[in-house]
């Protein structure tokens, strides 16, 4: 997708989802002790700058500039210093490994799952932690919002055998609650949590 397409998206005065953390990175980072992290198509920053507030070294990465001058301006809101760079998540790479990823809503063709998930599963030092929460293809016949494509959303099993040789410590399709004007929602999503061994093979 053009990056041009999710600069127009981003372009309202107004953040598209809220300026808080998905419930899910919420729910499963908040005890985790803080280091570098790195969230990849970052949007609008929401995750980065939450996990920055916690106390972590955050660098949001997106390829749509005006959702990194959100984040920027979000970070500012919220008092916290951290990196942003406009960079693709299929191309970008980092300067060096770091304690966590997250990979949140980043829908792509199998293909590209794929090989970002195998590729930012070597940026994870030892002992650290890719997290990934992506809107579930059974979402598309039984779920609520989302793309209506399943060849963009995620599988589980799929998820999980990319990052073959981490322990997985999580892997549900989990039901995430959606309301707005028009009622209460139930969203699919893939969850997945996976920690790096803690010596490099």
């Amino acid at each position: 997708m053009d990056s041009t397409v999710w600069d127009d998206r981003y372009s309202t005065k107004d953040y598209i989802w809220n300026a808080g953390p998905n419930s899910f990175v919420a729910e499963h980072l908040k005890d985790l002790p803080p280091g570098s992290v790195i969230d990849l198509a970052a949007g609008e920053g929401r995750n980065a700058v939450w996990l920055a507030e916690r106390g972590w070294d955050a660098t949001a990465v997106d390829f749509s500039p005006v959702g990194i001058e959100k984040a920027e301006r979000l970070a500012a809101d919220r008092g916290v210093s951290m990196t942003f760079v406009v960079g693709d998540a299929l191309t970008w790479e980092p300067a060096e490994r770091v304690d966590l990823v997250v990979i949140a809503y980043l829908q792509l063709p199998e293909p590209q799952q794929v090989a970002v998930l195998e590729r930012t599963a070597t940026w994870v030092k030892p002992g650290g932690t890719l997290f990934v929460v992506a809107h579930d293809r059974a979402n598309v016949a039984s779920g609520y919002g989302g793309p209506p494509n399943e060849e963009v959303c995620y599988d589980l099993d799929r998820t999980v055998t990319a990052l073959d040789g981490f322990d997985i410590q999580f892997a549900e399709v989990v039901e995430r609650q959606v309301d707005n004007d028009d009622g209460h929602h139930v969203a699919l999503d893939t969850v997945v949590i996976a920690c790096a061994s803690r010596v490099d093979p």
